[in-house]
């Protein structure tokens, strides 16, 4: 350690005195030694300062060599990738940005943020993308941005973020088949993109993916006006999903994981069945707040068991007619659930349960905190 403090102060002085073409020279001198050895982290923090300086007073393509020889180094002086991925020639951020594993979300989430379309399209094309920085991508990306995330295998997306890209594809056959072909795509997403792609995008898709084309429940297609339960006790798929689920949540096994399991893959029996069970609401007013087109039971009953957003969407398009929602019409859902209390959906739901079980009294133990 004192060895290397000694190489680079004397580098240091070097360059106090010395001109541009020596300083540039110290610049790969102290780089050759970074790569040559094997440090710690406070050397490498060392080797940051001299080098970041040395990198002020360099040209652009000097810098753009820098980043180069730098960007897929593990042990590369974190402030100096940094310095280099906010540097506004993107041919200088452009190899740190893409390759570099010294950046972390937050920084990435900042240049996503702040810096040009070339800085996003950089971002884009890492090995892997967390949701975080996905989410920035795709809202503020162009379209050569969104492609490229929507073809990144290594990106994850959040359900927000899934669904802004499925918005902007309505008018971008490109992107929708990028998206299409994603595995890890949610199914009520998927069939959302089919319904508003281009005939040849949503027929090729359609063959290349039936497994996300199954057929959906009729009761989601036909439930209008009155409600009448289609999933009773007289259902034999009723009485194997109550039986399933009841033993998972003896067990302790349903929770909200598992009711979004359930939603996503269309199992509407055992959604039912899971969220009575969870609310300690009977099974008929469960199927009314699922299915009813006034949505405000079902946002009381997802924040009542303290759900997020994400599963109170898959809820949503699953009691939905046809399981389509207008991106306008989540919004307004979203705005919604956003603005209920969950101290105040629980009073309701008590209130409300009290009612169809005047036997029954207290807070259901399952909204107990």
């Amino acid at each position: 350690m004192n060895e290397t403090r000694s190489v680079l102060r004397d580098l240091e002085d070097a360059i106090a005195r010395g001109t541009a073409d020596s300083r540039e020279r110290a610049l790969w001198h102290a780089t050759d030694l970074l790569l040559a050895g094997r440090y710690c982290e406070d050397e490498i923090a060392t080797f940051g300062e001299v080098i970041g300086r040395l990198a002020d007073e360099i040209e652009t393509e000097a810098r753009a060599k820098l980043a180069d020889r730098l960007a897929r180094i593990e042990y590369s002086p974190a402030s100096v990738i940094r310095k280099l991925a906010f540097d506004d020639e993107i041919y200088v951020a452009g190899p740190v940005l893409r390759d570099s594993e010294r950046l972390d979300d937050a920084t990435l989430v900042e240049n996503a943020s702040t810096k040009s379309q070339e800085h996003l399209l950089a971002i884009a094309e890492r090995k892997t993308l967390s949701p975080a920085v996905t989410d920035v991508l795709a809202s503020r990306g162009n379209r050569a941005v969104a492609t490229a995330v929507a073809r990144n295998h290594g990106a994850q997306f959040s359900g927000q973020g899934f669904l802004h890209m499925v918005q902007r594809a309505e008018n971008d056959s490109i992107l929708a088949e990028h998206l299409g072909r994603r595995l890890d795509i949610p199914r009520h997403l998927f069939q959302q993109l089919i319904a508003k792609a281009s005939d040849d995008v949503g027929k090729r898709l359609a063959g290349e993916r039936p497994e996300l084309l199954g057929e959906i429940h009729s009761s989601v297609a036909t439930i209008a006006g009155d409600l009448q339960s289609k999933f009773g006790p007289g259902s034999r798929n009723y009485f194997v999903a109550k039986r399933t689920v009841s033993i998972q949540h003896r067990l302790g096994n349903l929770h909200e994981m598992a009711i979004a399991g359930y939603a996503v893959a269309h199992k509407v029996e055992e959604v039912m069945i899971g969220l009575a069970l969870l609310s300690g609401l009977p099974p008929d007013v469960v199927e009314r707040a699922l299915f009813d087109r006034d949505r405000e039971m079902l946002l009381m009953l997802a924040r009542a068991l303290d759900f997020s957003w994400d599963t109170t969407m898959a809820l949503a398009f699953l009691g939905a007619r046809d399981q389509r929602i207008t991106a306008g019409e989540l919004q307004d859902l979203e705005r919604d659930y956003a603005k209920i209390k969950v101290q105040t959906s629980r009073s309701v739901l008590e209130f409300y349960q009290s009612r169809k079980n005047p036997a029954r009294s207290g807070t259901p133990r399952a909204l107990a905190h």
